[in-house]
């Protein structure tokens, strides 16, 4: 592990957490059922279920769509590089995590910009002993200083799975499609992309409800079509593995997602609806549950 990203003054650190506004990794984290959030992160995570109740199927799939993406890249093609943007809090899974336990030497790095993120990287630290793991406290928007860092752990002679999952609906098209190409120029042949987004294609109604209670509080929210995240993939020149650009919970989905341990229901009733979540069951989704689109693609 690189000592860099943990060497932070920690009264430097509590001055760049910004409590007064929401951030989308700890919103994430909310619906995640973690604790490191704030009551305004709370607060924009109640006022999205509000307007679509089964909203956490959006985060909860995602992230499923993630841990099946790293076990078939892992398991079925060998890769053991791993370059994941926009990480969020630690959580199980784990990139590293569920890479390590098929290849034990995987090389994972991990990149985000939110200081609470950065106070608990150690979690994403705790790599197996045969493996390496990485922390870069980065922004997306800076590329050149995320691949310089990364290549201090990730050989870029080999190939390597970058990971952007739910980070580029947050950036606008200016920005967002010439870094993802910059960034996949970088990265050798036979390297994968895996990208998830979320969209108004599918069920537009509640998806744009949740947009205004992110774009309320500050937030870019940017909601692509399936031609717009495919362009992702076409403008970098990789070729999209099999099913394509599909709905998260249709993507390769031979592996039902695992079933939260179940507390006793008296507790459960003196929980609110945010922190139910946890709890919930995600194998029950349909369709109309479903805006987020999740895809891989291949460099050749």
């Amino acid at each position: 592990m690189s000592g860099d990203a943990l060497s932070h003054d920690p009264a430097e650190l509590r001055r760049r957490i910004d409590t007064t506004k929401a951030h989308p990794a700890r919103v994430y984290d909310v619906f995640l059922g973690g604790k490191d959030n704030y009551p305004v992160d709370r607060a924009a995570a109640a006022a999205a279920l509000s307007a679509n109740p089964r909203g956490y199927l959006d985060v909860r799939h995602n992230r499923d769509f993630m841990r099946r993406a790293v076990n078939t890249l892992a398991k079925e093609d060998g890769i053991r590089q791993f370059l994941d943007i926009g990480t969020g809090l630690p959580t199980a899974e784990n990139v590293h995590q569920i890479a390590q336990r098929i290849i034990p030497d995987s090389r994972v790095v991990y990149v985000d910009n939110d200081p609470v993120v950065l106070a608990h990287a150690r979690a994403l630290l705790t790599s197996g002993p045969e493996g390496v793991t990485d922390y870069i406290d980065a922004d997306f928007k800076n590329p050149a200083q995320i691949l310089e860092q990364a290549a201090k752990i990730i050989d870029f002679d080999q190939p390597i799975a970058l990971c952007l999952v739910a980070i580029l609906h947050f950036v606008e098209d200016e920005e967002a499609y010439p870094i993802v190409r910059g960034l996949i120029d970088a990265l050798p042949s036979g390297s994968r992309l895996v990208l998830s987004h979320l969209t108004e294609d599918l069920n537009p109604e509640n998806i744009r409800a949740v947009q205004r209670t992110y774009t309320e509080r500050g937030f870019t929210f940017v909601l692509r079509s399936r031609a717009e995240v495919e362009r992702f993939f076409t403008d970098s020149g990789l070729e999209l593995a099999e099913p394509g650009v599909v709905p998260a919970h249709h993507w390769h989905p031979d592996d039902a997602a695992p079933v939260p341990e179940q507390p006793e229901a008296e507790y459960l009733a003196t929980l609110d609806a945010i922190d139910k979540v946890r709890y919930h069951d995600i194998n029950d989704v349909t369709d109309a549950d479903i805006n987020v689109y999740a895809a891989l693609g291949r460099k050749a």
